[in-house]
């Protein structure tokens, strides 16, 4: 299966001909399955130049086998994966067993990776971060100078003005997942210079729903077999999922390559201890994307998966 690399980008969060974005993809893949949604649009996107994937929060040894096999499977195991740091954790690792039945291989250093591709491409890399921010933390306090050299983070958190959604509808704002882990990551990401593109629960929320998703499982390409797969894993892991996964982290992955289908708006935040982030007055430190096109989203989405 033939994944195509070439691509566009020219100016900071705006699409157009060119050279290809260079990504780096920083993930807590396992857990829930949007991570492995937003992986397969990464890879099915020739806007992009997938340059290594790094894990993030919890046993990210076994994320990092979890996407050896992923990648393996789809035919894309030249792309290098990094070993993020480890980090306590008490929530279900849904897919642990789709890991476990792949070998065990040495995996360099999340951390070290990422500060090597910036020095290798510094003004040129985009960090598409769809799980908790430790990463990014322990990066940025080794070495800020070269974080800042980052062309931008499109990230995957947050919560403005709308909360997770329950069976009652939409809630007030949440500490979300991401921040909530580690809200001084948060605060060190939106203090440290880099251009922050931020999808927060506002504009993430969008489920896969049953029509989309057999168009999706039917397709029985390598990618989707993969999807498939870890869709039941998920599914059986842990009791009350909807049988619609919600697509949070996609819509980071989208945004990086069709920013007019979540069009961002500049404002200030800050984040508490709790991982509450709240818009407040004073300069902008990100571009927040309220709102998104759902029908735009699923139809990029479903179409680049079985294309």
């Amino acid at each position: 299966m033939a994944l195509a690399v070439g691509g566009l980008c020219v100016a900071r969060g705006q699409a157009g001909v060119g050279t290809p974005q260079m990504v780096i993809l920083d993930t807590d893949i396992g857990d829930d399955i949007d991570d492995a949604y937003a992986l397969g649009l990464a890879l099915q996107s020739p806007e992009l130049r997938l340059l290594g994937i790094t894990t993030a929060f919890g046993d990210t040894e076994l994320r990092a086998r979890l996407v050896d096999r992923y990648l393996t499977e789809a035919g894309r195991g030249d792309i290098p994966v990094a070993v993020g740091i480890a980090t306590p954790a008490n929530n279900v690792f849904t897919q642990c067993m789709y890991a476990e039945h792949w070998p065990k291989k040495k995996h360099g250093d999340g951390v070290a990776f990422l500060l090597e591709q910036i020095k290798a491409h510094p003004g040129e890399i985009t960090l598409i971060a769809i799980g908790p921010l430790n990463n990014i933390e322990a990066a940025i306090k080794q070495d800020p100078a070269t974080f800042r050299k980052l062309k931008r983070v499109v990230m995957m958190g947050g919560s403005v003005y709308r909360g997770y959604d329950d069976a009652k509808g939409q809630r007030p704002p949440d500490a979300e997942w991401n921040i909530n882990r580690d809200p001084a990551g948060a605060r060190a990401l939106l203090a440290s210079g880099v251009p922050v593109f931020m999808m927060p629960l506002d504009s993430t929320q969008i489920h896969l729903q049953t029509k989309e998703r057999e168009e999706i499982f039917a397709h029985g390409s390598p990618l989707t077999d993969q999807l498939t797969l870890l869709y039941h894993q998920w599914k059986a892991g842990t009791d009350g999922h909807w049988e619609a996964p919600t697509l949070f982290d996609p819509v980071a992955v989208t945004y990086a390559i069709r920013p007019d289908l979540c069009p961002a708006t500049p404002m200030r935040l800050e984040v508490d201890d709790r991982g509450f982030t709240r818009p407040v007055d004073g300069a902008p430190n990100a571009q927040v994307c309220l709102k998104s096109d759902e029908k735009g989203f699923l139809d990029l989405l479903v179409t680049r998966l079985t294309k």
